[in-house]
Parts: structure tokens; C-alpha cells; sequence
């Protein structure tokens, strides 16, 4: 357990970061181009810290940066001891079915011409909403 209080008074499943971040990541990859290079990415200098270098390495996108950033959130706080991975693994999964319930909503009440929403789930599936 990383924090001296000890274990959290509430139940650990599932974990409400893992959760919100699954449901914005969610929203982003809808409103985003998730295929979109990220064009110059740098790194941080191993030798240097205070100092950036380039990124050596696959290309990077929008909508796989925005996984890690989900993935990110919901594995902190199982370092932490506060949660298990399933805990965060099913949370981001939650998260994700509410955003797209809210995106299926708010696709019906456009009154414009609207074409839709398209992402990509965390299990790979693509999906079009609207």
C-alpha cells in the first residue's frame, strides 16, 4: 500500500478514475481525427532530463496516445494499492459504454445534418453513432 492511511473504506470496483477516463477518451476519439500522426513527437533525454529529444520509434496517433492516457490513469491507482487491474480494466470499459449512450443521445437531437460520430473502441471495434 503506497499511502500510510491504508486501504480506502470503499468498495475497490471499479474505480471511478478508470471510469471518467475511459468516458472522456471516449468523447475525444468521437470528436477527433483518431487517425492523425502526431507530427514531431519528442521524449525526454535519459541523459538529460531537463532537455527534450526526438521520438525514435513507431508513429504516434491521436487515438493510441489517447488510450495510453486512459490505461495511464486507471494503472496509477493500482500502483498505488487503492485498486486491483480488473478494477481499472472493466472501469474504462464502463466509462466508455456511458459516453457512447450520451453520444447516441445527443446524435438524435441535432437539427442540422449530421453525419455522425465514428471511433474506435478499446477492444479495436469501430463503431458509427448517429
Amino acid at each position: 500500500m503506497a499511502f500510510p492511511e491504508g486501504a480506502p473504506m470503499h468498495p475497490a470496483y471499479g474505480s471511478g478514475h478508470a471510469a471518467v477516463a475511459g468516458a472522456c477518451v471516449t468523447m475525444l476519439k468521437a470528436f477527433f481525427d483518431e487517425d492523425t500522426v502526431i507530427q514531431e513527437p519528442v521524449r525526454v533525454d535519459p541523459n538529460n532530463p531537463g532537455q527534450l529529444i526526438a521520438y525514435q520509434g513507431e508513429s504516434l496517433t491521436v487515438g493510441g496516445e489517447l488510450n495510453k492516457i486512459a490505461s495511464n490513469i486507471a494503472q496509477g491507482r493500482n500502483i498505488a494499492g487503492v485498486h486491483w487491474r480488473t478494477d481499472g480494466q472493466e472501469a474504462i470499459l464502463l466509462g466508455e459504454q456511458v459516453a457512447i449512450s450520451m453520444l447516441q443521445d445527443m446524435a438524435e437531437t441535432y437539427g442540422e445534418d449530421f453525419n455522425g460520430y465514428s471511433l474506435t473502441k478499446f477492444d479495436g471495434e469501430q463503431i458509427r453513432i448517429g
